[in-house]
């Protein structure tokens, strides 16, 4: 995947947490290294071995972070616009039931607060549509027809 679809709130937490990384916590597991170095023989050195596990581990997540942001791409709510894309709010019936989804990138997926990811299969089935089309996709419990009823 080339882009990463991101509100520009969450595009900031992960800015801020990879600051946070870099900054702090690199210096923090360094201090912990230097100290278990001191104890002497590396091999049977616990605090040593731990030590470097949580480096590695923070190692991979500022290299995940650092990956994200550059090929971040900021979402704009969709304001105006008739067809459904990442940034809408869909409301739409399926059978007597309304419900109301927004279209996220999948790093912002919390189906349940309602922001399913562009990629899910529910978000592909939107994506492109308008107002008063029925969307049909397959689930586990068999085909699920939904109605859009508006596009925010």
């Amino acid at each position: 995947m080339d882009k990463y679809y991101l509100t520009k709130e969450r595009l900031e937490e992960l800015k801020n947490e990879l600051d946070e990384l870099k900054n702090k916590k690199r210096i923090e597991i360094a201090e912990k290294l230097k100290r278990a170095k001191e104890y002497g023989d590396l091999s049977e050195n616990a605090e040593y071995a731990e030590a470097r596990e949580e480096q590695a581990i923070v190692e991979t997540r500022i290299f995940e972070l650092e990956e994200l942001v550059k090929k971040a791409v900021v979402i704009k709510k969709a304001e105006g616009s008739d067809k459904v894309g990442v940034g809408s709010t869909v409301t739409a019936k399926k059978g007597d039931q309304s419900f109301r989804y927004t279209i996220v990138g999948s790093y912002e997926a919390k189906p349940e607060e309602g922001k399913i990811s562009d990629l899910s299969p529910l978000g592909q089935a939107f994506l492109g549509h308008r107002v008063g089309d029925s969307v049909t996709l397959a689930t586990p419990g068999g085909q699920a027809m939904y109605q859009i009823t508006k596009i925010e």
